[in-house]
């Protein structure tokens, strides 16, 4: 059997196989939809995205090709920003940003009633929330949130607070996770690049379709050997024997703890498999990472 190549070293097949789009989703079509766009154009069999839109709402849609749709659980708990505004149904009081402060903190919500999860109440974490900007009734928010926040219930919910009522006006997503407003292409620029590349220019397409291991570098990393990943590809854990080393994210400071979500990677970048760290790795024997995604 043999393994990926090196994330540095994919042709194109490779990539579109194996890779991550940061979309910028455009009004209109929901994430889903979007995401079928995608998996045509490239011709891939299955995608999967990173967090759903509802079709009015734009911005950050990273959206995984090919065999990469199986790590799409990266994103279930990747925390999201927003920028949307709040439209006041009356004059702002003048406590105005010491109730928006209120809301920083956990929070609960009931889903609505359109939702596609059942409608219990439960609770939501906003990790930030600030005014950039306010003119007369409309304020300009940024909120940073625990995936699974309705922003449209919270905007609800400060216009109760401050005594004016309010509701949702634009919406638009600026980060998912790792991935921001700072690096997006639109499906404008997925077609061009996919076209250039037909004619033998690839620059453009692999700015846009990076490695799916992109999309890894907020987990800690257990280092396994080929001999281990070929295991790994038929099936089987990892145990110790099979570790080289282990390290922390690329992104971030989290380090492998026994119970954490934790992916594997050859000496060479190349990912193998998610799973969960449940063994010492610096032991002589036994099972250190239980498998829940094969990647290979």
């Amino acid at each position: 059997m043999t393994l990926r190549a090196p994330p540095d070293d994919r042709d194109l097949d490779s990539l579109r196989s194996f890779g991550v789009v940061n979309l910028d989703k455009p009004p209109g079509p929901s994430a889903h939809q979007v995401a079928a766009w995608i998996r045509d154009a490239t011709g891939q069999n299955r995608v999967a995205h990173g967090g759903t839109l509802d079709p009015k709402v734009t911005g950050c849609l990273p959206v995984l090709l090919g065999d990469a749709a199986r790590m799409a659980q990266v994103f279930d708990d990747a925390v999201k920003e927003y920028v949307t505004v709040l439209e006041l149904h009356d004059q702002a009081p003048a406590d105005i940003t010491d109730i928006v402060a209120e809301f920083e903190t956990e929070i609960y919500q009931k889903p609505p009633r359109k939702s596609a999860v059942k409608r219990q109440l439960r609770s939501r974490r906003i990790h930030a929330l600030d005014i950039l900007e306010q003119a007369e009734r409309r304020l300009l928010l940024r909120v940073r949130c625990a995936s699974g926040t309705y922003i449209r219930k919270l905007c609800h919910d400060i216009g109760l607070a401050a005594g004016t009522g309010a509701h949702m006006g634009d919406l638009r997503r600026t980060a998912t996770g790792t991935f921001d407003d700072a690096s997006l292409s639109t499906m404008h620029d997925l077609v061009d690049a996919l076209a250039f590349a037909d004619e033998g220019d690839e620059g453009k397409l692999r700015e846009i379709i990076q490695p799916a291991e992109r999309a890894l570098v907020h987990l800690p990393r257990v280092t396994i050997a080929p001999s281990a990943a070929r295991e790994v590809e038929d099936g089987a854990p990892v145990y110790a024997p099979g570790v080289i080393e282990t390290g922390p994210a690329e992104a971030g400071d989290a380090t492998p703890e026994t119970g954490s979500q934790v992916v594997c990677v050859t000496p060479d970048g190349t990912a193998v498999c998610l799973g969960t760290l449940v063994g010492d790795p610096d032991a002589d024997s036994g099972l250190v990472v239980e498998l829940d995604r094969v990647l290979v």
